[in-house]
């Protein structure tokens, strides 16, 4: 590797790279490598394609017709912490998974009390600091089951007098879901760039709660 990476996540439960004092591969943090669900990483090769040598792209550059399969499993927030970061655009899979129109609705409302501080923290850093997060979800369905899903949050290029806005993807692992309800956090991380992280970043990550900050090996 070119050099040593800060990969930075919470330590939420078992799996690559949460344990305290672990020592994490960069390009874990780096990109696709970190996705699971196809939804997550189809979308995110075509965002990062679209932002070219930037931290992100303009909204304007991201043509549905170009991700229409994703359209489902995509959606739009407000970065408007009063109204509660509602959603703007939330696909027909999204929708359907909780079982009712999300236009205008707050996403961090869909998670239980113990993930919603830490769900609007990533909404915070993605938005503020242009930095893509990764994180796995659990659910529970109206039948009792739990559901394993995965959430990409990508952020926009700011606008000067413009609203702020981010995208994502909400893709569950199983088929046939019935509506899902009580979603909870199990782990995330942030991703990043081969460029170092700027500072002022870095320090924001360390403060937030549960942060952890590990070298990735040269």
């Amino acid at each position: 590797m070119d050099g040593a990476q800060p990969v930075l996540h919470n330590n939420h439960g078992e799996g690559a790279c949460t344990k305290p004092g672990q020592i994490c591969p960069a390009e874990w943090a780096t990109g696709q490598d970190s996705m699971k669900h196809p939804s997550s990483r189809q979308f995110y090769a075509y965002w990062d394609k679209m932002r070219g040598t930037a931290p992100a792209p303009d909204r304007s550059e991201i043509e549905p017709s170009a991700v229409r399969e994703l359209l489902g499993d995509i959606f739009v927030l407000s970065y408007d912490a009063e109204a509660g970061y509602p959603f703007r655009v939330a696909g027909t899979r999204v929708c359907a998974l909780l079982g009712r129109d999300l236009k205008d609705q707050s996403f961090p409302a869909l998670f239980t009390p113990e993930a919603r501080r830490e769900i609007e923290d990533m909404i915070t850093v993605v938005a503020e600091e242009t930095l893509p997060a990764i994180a796995g979800l659990t659910a529970t369905s109206e039948t009792g089951e739990t559901a394993h899903l995965e959430l990409l949050l990508l952020p926009f290029s700011a606008r000067a007098h413009a609203p702020i806005s981010l995208t994502g993807v909400l893709a569950p692992f199983e088929s046939e879901l019935k509506r899902l309800e009580n979603f909870g956090l199990t782990s995330y991380r942030y991703l990043h760039s081969q460029e170092k992280l700027l500072p002022r970043a870095i320090r924001k990550l360390q403060v937030a709660r549960g942060f952890m900050v590990y070298e990735g090996l040269r």
